[in-house]
């Protein structure tokens, strides 16, 4: 028999595969990082042996999930504006709680009470656009959580940049600093195309293609921001990302809510992918993104909460639910957004989306990002389904145990890698002091 470190023995095994396999009673063995093998519970005891063995009986096994999009450490701005349009939302409250109080502690432990809420909801991955984000990227790598981080650029300054030249010269750093780590990876993120000149998207571009990493950017999150666009840039978005190269890059696009056929043609052939917010979007009543038309285009799309200040969790089976609920209601076709699709958005698809193929499928080989639901809950009974019950049934809550590169950072609704009572204590302080910049 061989040797592995860890064995999730006897649950019922989800592994998102491309054959949408499910194995009654299953078991995973892991080694190291990696899943090495999975099967039937007697097919893995008869092949291998584990000091540590984690009984899963009566419980759902299965990738974590992938939030590709948020502003992690914005959990310390959680609810200061809420029920109002974008655009005052992020002129009027914002930009301006940000620049009188961001600052590196502010963003790492902002950033650790979003991994230790998204640990336990379920998510294992998580994509992150903010500022400090080398203080990101220590949060998520105390907490042991998977990610892709990258510096907001901005053609004003930036509590973190007197300028778009050092916010340019900070996400190349951030590049070069951690290129090698198994699980904090850079892209670059211009914030938008209206807070971003043509010469600042160019610079992102080169660098985006030189370092060989995504490019990310919110794009088109309501109408108001494509007249913006053409009235500030002079042409339509879809043409100033061609001409900028951004079209050309590894490109990640967040909201697109206000895209046009034309615009979904000409994102599909230069191969973007798209994340689908759908409940930050609906607070801020942005609109509902095309999703289907997207989809039909052969668009890859993924799932995120985006930041606590216009969703406000981070709950990602939450988020999954809405996604596929809002797409039936507002096309009146209860058959156009099954289970299994939006549940690939928030895994496999998810993971594609930010450029990790490694991740988000319990197959051989793929990294051992797993959580475990227990099932024995009145909620959760009876079982029918398991695509069904994950998306419109389960909740964040539900989840017990949390595996991330083959470390457990939370076991029976224990967080193993974060100090939770120091971290709510540390932010609870942080929003006193952000309670009274905003009195006026």
């Amino acid at each position: 028999m061989k040797q592995v470190d860890t064995i999730i023995s006897r649950g019922r095994i989800i592994l998102m595969d491309q054959a949408d396999t499910i194995i009654a009673e299953g078991s995973l063995a892991i080694d190291r990082d990696r899943i090495i093998a999975v099967g039937t519970s007697q097919e893995i005891e008869e092949s291998f042996t584990a000091q540590n063995i984690i009984p899963a009986q009566g419980s759902l096994v299965m990738p974590g999930l992938v939030n590709a999009h948020t502003h992690a450490a914005m959990t310390c701005f959680r609810g200061i504006a809420d029920d109002l349009p974008l655009m005052e939302w992020l002129d009027d409250y914002i930009f301006p709680a940000e620049a009188k109080n961001l600052s590196p502690e502010l963003v790492y432990w902002g950033t650790l009470l979003a991994c230790a809420e998204m640990i336990r909801s379920g998510t294992t991955t998580f994509s992150d656009m903010y500022i400090f984000e080398e203080q990101a990227a220590q949060a998520a790598k105390q907490a042991g959580m998977r990610c892709l981080i990258g510096e907001g650029l901005f053609d004003f300054p930036s509590p973190n940049a007197k300028s778009p030249q050092e916010g340019l010269a900070y996400a190349e750093m951030l590049l070069e600093k951690w290129s090698s780590d198994p699980l904090v990876n850079i892209f670059v993120v211009p914030h938008s195309l209206y807070t971003c000149s043509p010469s600042l998207l160019q610079s992102a571009a080169r660098m985006a293609q030189k370092y060989g990493v995504p490019i990310g950017i919110h794009l088109l999150e309501n109408k108001a921001e494509r007249e913006l666009i053409q009235k500030k840039q002079g042409q339509s978005a879809i043409a100033l990302l061609r001409d900028t190269g951004l079209l050309e890059c590894d490109l990640i696009a967040y909201h697109c809510v206000a895209l046009t056929d034309e615009d979904i043609t000409a994102l599909a052939q230069a191969r973007c992918r798209v994340v689908h917010n759908p409940e930050s979007n609906m607070k801020l009543g942005s609109g509902m993104a095309p999703l289907s038309q997207m989809l039909r285009a052969g668009m890859l799309l993924g799932l995120g909460t985006d930041g606590c200040a216009s969703n406000n969790n981070l709950d990602m089976f939450g988020e999954i639910d809405t996604a596929a609920k809002l797409e039936k209601v507002v096309r009146l076709d209860p058959t156009i957004m099954p289970a299994r699709t939006v549940l690939r958005m928030a895994t496999g698809n998810g993971a594609r989306v930010l450029g990790l193929e490694a991740v988000g499928q319990l197959t051989p080989g793929m990294k051992a990002d797993i959580i475990i639901i227990g099932l024995n809950k009145p909620h959760l009974t009876p079982l029918y389904n398991e695509y069904s019950h994950l998306v419109y049934t389960v909740g964040g809550a539900d989840v017990d145990t949390v595996m991330i590169d083959g470390r457990l950072v939370m076991q029976n609704r224990v967080l193993l890698t974060i100090n939770e009572a120091e971290v709510i204590a540390r932010v609870n302080h942080l929003a006193q002091g952000i309670k009274n910049s905003l009195v006026r």
